[in-house]
């Protein structure tokens, strides 16, 4: 099997459904899905395309993982959550596009996409999963939207090229242990003007307050 179109008359893709379709090469989902199951691409190593129309509201979790050849993914806006595991070690992922209606993204949701270079988490967003960016190694600036509440332990720990990393919340989001460990050495933390105090006296935030900085929004 090296290709599917998902036709009309289906609504969710199960758990595994593709799973370890190792020869599987492009994928596409007709606009009548609205659920993409546990594991449903799973494994699917050649794997290049994917288009999620937009009537897909959830992606579960390890939907997409070791989908390894996967280079670019666009999340369309009827998404509101991305399970844990959901983009797990696609490690040619070189760009993604959160849309503004999701507002959780999952424990490894993006965990070893080492080819990912830069994210931008929208305002709707209030959670941050653990290990969600974790060791994503050529991740080099990051931008967390303004209603960020929570970031989950080591979510960015270990992105070792991460130098800017830009958070729009005014109030400090509670924060987990190692988030920032392990980036680049000159990494910077940009805050709002006015928050830099705030954040720099905050618990978990104060382990990084020498690397805290102001900036206009």
């Amino acid at each position: 099997l090296t290709s599917v179109t998902i036709p009309d008359s289906v609504t969710s893709i199960g758990g595994s459904a593709f799973r370890g379709c190792t020869s599987l090469t492009s994928v596409t989902i007709l606009d009548s899905v609205t659920t993409i199951g546990d594991y449903a691409f799973s494994g699917c190593t050649s794997l290049t395309s994917v288009t999620i129309p937009d009537s897909v509201t959830s992606i579960e979790g390890s939907a997409f993982a070791y989908c390894e050849s996967l280079t670019s993914v666009t999340i369309p806006d009827s998404v509101t959550s991305i399970g844990n595991d959901a983009f797990f070690s696609c490690d040619s992922l070189t760009s993604v596009t959160i849309p503004d209606s999701v507002t959780t993204i999952g424990n490894s949701a993006f965990q070893y996409c080492e080819s990912l270079t830069s994210v931008t988490i929208p305002d709707s967003v209030t959670e941050i999963g653990v290990q969600a960016f974790y060791y994503c190694s050529s991740l080099t600036s990051v931008t967390i939207g303004d209603s960020v509440t929570m970031i989950g332990d080591v979510a960015f720990q270990g992105c070792s090229s991460l130098i800017s990393v830009y958070c729009k919340a005014t109030t400090p989001p509670a924060l987990g242990s190692y988030v920032f460990d392990y980036n680049d050495y000159g990494r910077k933390i940009y805050v709002p003007m006015e928050s830099v105090e705030a954040y720099k006296s905050a618990q978990g935030w104060n382990e990084y307050a020498d690397a805290i900085e102001g900036y206009n929004f």
